[in-house]
């Protein structure tokens, strides 16, 4: 019954899971048939409570009805009985008049002696005052005060009834004394309230136990003066008959309720200190509320046995003090000044809170409210987005401050920093990652993994959205210049030097020195939440990390590739278009780019990353090779037999070679010239015969798999000999091939 259902869409999701149909029926049948067991068994269990309920009702009707009738016949037995005795109404008259004789005579005594019973109570109280800390005459004017006490009561009451309001008054102004004695006695029964744990503590038992039984014997007299009023007010037309039995007190006097909010006293002064302490120092709230878990240890172990057992003075003692933590926590979490500290702190008090509870012999769920309503979920939830906030307001201003910078690259002395080796760098980078180590500190100040997870994921989410943000700023600024909608090229070079300056923040990113002791800004990030977080999120984390890594270096070698480009679109504009066109053949175009080559390596050498410089000059060639090559779509490109276009294409070859070969790293010279390798079936296909088309194809394609045939197109009508069955043989045999594919080439570039 506690599996979620599984949706028939996710079941049969293929062709072949229609074979599936009959078995899942018969499961589906017998679950059905479980289920149904399940509710018949229920359904006749409810009836069966059901059914016994009604019947205890109606069994309660009976005996309430038999009640009911047994009264009416008292009442008539002792109407009847009236007329059965001779005289009765002498008799009676004499009665009552024995009674009332009685009666007077007992009030005119108690009220001789009240004065001096009073005094005699007055005096009990001041040696107990004198000795407060045993009140050894605490039952005896507990004794004396309640006989005084039924006296004005039964006074009041038989005045109220002679409706004679100037004695009633009089009879007020002679008890009005009373009234001090009985303040002067509920101040010591609340002293002792107030101090039953320290009493007990103390080993002070016997005051404990006297007080319990002054408690106890107001109790039972609160009881009956309910159960009297209620049976009055149920039946009035017998109340006059049975007065008799009022005698007693005659209100309810609360002497247990007082013991209640005694001990709510008790907890609410402690909690208002505890709150004080908690206020000022947020990691000592299980340090401040010691004295709760010490005062009910101290009411199970010394004070419950001391009590009535059928108080449960344990369990009334502690949801009590259970309900006044609620509110107490509670209204910490709702007060708006309450800090972050404060709130995490609380969230992680349920857990301890209920272990020690446990401790003492309740169960989580004897304890009603929970402690803090169940809110652990939503202050983490809180706590993480206050820290993700932070977070968010810190890097949008970081970004405001780059996006500032960047359109103001052009000031004097530029806006960029260089770093000990002399690398371009952004400003603010620095201030980026130390800001994301003070937002770890925070979620570290939680002690609790789900915050720094949260925290981690949101970081993980922003570092990769700085990336896509610095590649979208840029390729926008490059985009202006490769359209031409910049006037005079201002703040062109600039805009290059942001993007060396971009290209080496990424590779600060993610490179480790281990030589120089020097670990790079993620790989100490890594270190930084790795404790924070559980041995389960690490894997995952270290997927993201992975992800990470790669956008820094993809956006380093991107901000490099956009430089090779913003070359050709803006420094070589004018020359690209004439390649082999007939301008071609007289221009020296390849030596003079490789010129501005040698001139771009050699002025950013000194500030762009070393691990970059290859690659930037890798990336140049590569560019060099592709827009050569791409070259054949140039309006007016047509190679003649007639023409000496082969040496020309040796001559660009050379040239490019011999910088290639000056290189100070041999290694990438020969991996750029390995790379140009495929200048030598370009070649070919421009200068075989026709009817070795096809086969030269087919060797270039089977070198390079990602060979696209639109750029083949190119070069055949390119051809002074071009005729379309050369292309129809070409795109023949490509629809014949069957080409192993590999790694990328450059041909994929070459559209």
């Amino acid at each position: 019954m506690d599996v979620p259902p599984v949706k028939l869409s996710e079941l049969l999701r293929h062709p072949d899971d229609l074979d599936k149909i009959a078995a899942l029926k018969a499961e589906f049948t017998r679950k059905k048939a479980a289920v149904d067991s399940q509710l018949r068994g229920g359904l006749r269990e409810q009836l069966e409570t059901t059914q016994a309920g009604m019947n205890g009702l109606a069994d309660g009707q009976k005996t309430v009805q038999q009640i009911k009738d047994e009264m009416v016949k008292i009442d008539k037995i002792c109407s009847e009985s009236q007329n059965m005795i001779a005289d009765f109404a002498t008799i009676n008259l004499v009665s009552q008049a024995h009674r009332n004789f009685g009666a007077v005579e007992t009030m005119r005594r108690n009220l001789e002696t009240f004065n001096e019973r009073l005094n005699g109570i007055q005096e009990m109280l001041r040696r107990d005052d004198e000795d407060a800390e045993n009140q050894p005459n605490l039952l005896g004017i507990h004794y004396e005060l309640t006989q005084l006490r039924n006296i004005r009561d039964d006074a009041i009451e038989q005045i109220q009834r002679a409706d004679d309001p100037g004695l009633q008054s009089t009879l007020e102004d002679y008890f009005r004394q009373l009234d001090g004695a009985i303040e002067w006695f509920d101040e010591h029964i609340g002293l002792i309230a107030r101090s039953l744990v320290n009493l007990v503590i103390a080993d002070n038992t016997s005051l404990v136990v006297r007080f319990a039984l002054i408690i106890e014997a107001e109790e039972k007299s609160d009881q009956r003066v309910l159960a009297l009023q209620e049976a009055l007010k149920d039946h009035k037309e017998m109340a006059a008959r049975f007065q008799s039995i009022t005698d007693g007190a005659k209100t309810v006097r609360g002497y247990k309720d007082k013991l209640l909010e005694a001990i709510k006293n008790i907890g609410e002064g402690q909690f208002a200190q505890s709150r004080g302490e908690f206020m000022a120092d947020p990691e000592g709230l299980e340090k401040s509320l010691k004295w709760y878990f010490n005062d009910l240890n101290t009411v199970r172990l010394g004070m419950a046995q001391l009590m009535p057992r059928k108080w449960k003075m344990f369990k009334t003692w502690t949801n009590i003090y259970h309900d006044m933590m609620h509110d107490f926590l509670v209204g910490i979490i709702d007060d708006p000044e309450t800090t972050s500290g404060h709130t995490l702190e609380i969230v992680g008090w349920p857990e301890k809170y209920y272990r020690k509870m446990a401790k003492l012999g309740f169960k989580q769920d004897e304890l009603t409210p929970h402690v803090i309503d169940h809110r652990e979920t939503e202050l983490v939830r809180d706590f993480r987005a206050l820290i993700i906030r932070f977070l968010d307001e810190w890097i949008g201003r970081i970004w405001d401050q780059e996006k500032r910078e960047f359109s103001d690259r052009n000031v004097e002395g530029g806006n960029l920093d260089q770093d000990e080796y002399g690398y371009f760098r952004n400003k603010n980078l620095v201030d980026l990652w130390r800001m994301l180590r003070g937002q770890l500190d925070a979620a570290a100040n939680s002690k609790r993994a789900d915050v720094a997870e949260g925290v981690v994921d949101a970081m993980f989410q922003r570092l990769r959205q700085r990336q896509q943000s610095w590649q979208k700023m840029l390729e926008e600024e490059a985009a202006r210049y490769e359209t031409g909608k910049v006037a005079e090229l201002d703040g062109f070079q600039p805009l290059q030097d942001w993007l060396v300056a971009t290209a080496n923040d990424q590779i600060a990113c993610i490179d480790d020195n281990e030589d120089e002791g020097r670990v790079a800004y993620l790989t100490d990030f890594r270190k930084k939440f790795s404790p924070l977080v559980s041995a389960q999120y690490m894997d995952r984390a270290e997927a993201e990390m992975a992800s990470l890594r790669d956008g820094y270096l993809d956006l380093s070698t991107w901000c490099i590739t956009k430089f090779a480009q913003l070359v050709f679109s803006v420094d070589f504009q004018t020359v690209m278009p004439d390649f082999f066109t007939p301008r071609w053949y007289a221009s020296t175009a390849m030596a003079r780019m490789m010129s501005t080559f040698e001139e771009y390596i050699s002025d950013y050498r000194q500030v762009l990353h070393h691990s970059l410089v290859d690659i930037f000059t890798e990336i140049v060639a590569d560019e060099l090779l592709i827009r050569y090559l791409s070259s054949v779509r140039n309006k007016g490109a047509r190679f003649r037999r007639s023409d000496q276009f082969q040496d020309k294409i040796f001559d660009d070859l050379k040239t490019a070679f011999d910088f290639f070969n000056s290189l100070p790293n041999p290694a990438v010279g020969n991996a750029i010239k390995e790379t140009w390798r495929v200048s030598e079936p370009f070649l070919q296909l421009l200068s075989v015969d026709k009817e070795a088309v096809p086969d030269t194809f087919a060797a270039f394609k089977t070198a390079y798999w990602d060979l696209q045939i639109s750029w083949v197109e190119a070069v055949l009508r390119s051809r002074d000999d071009f005729e379309r069955s050369m292309l129809n043989a070409v795109k023949a045999r490509a629809a014949q091939m069957d080409v192993e594919r590999g790694p990328e080439t450059i041909m994929s570039k070459v559209k």
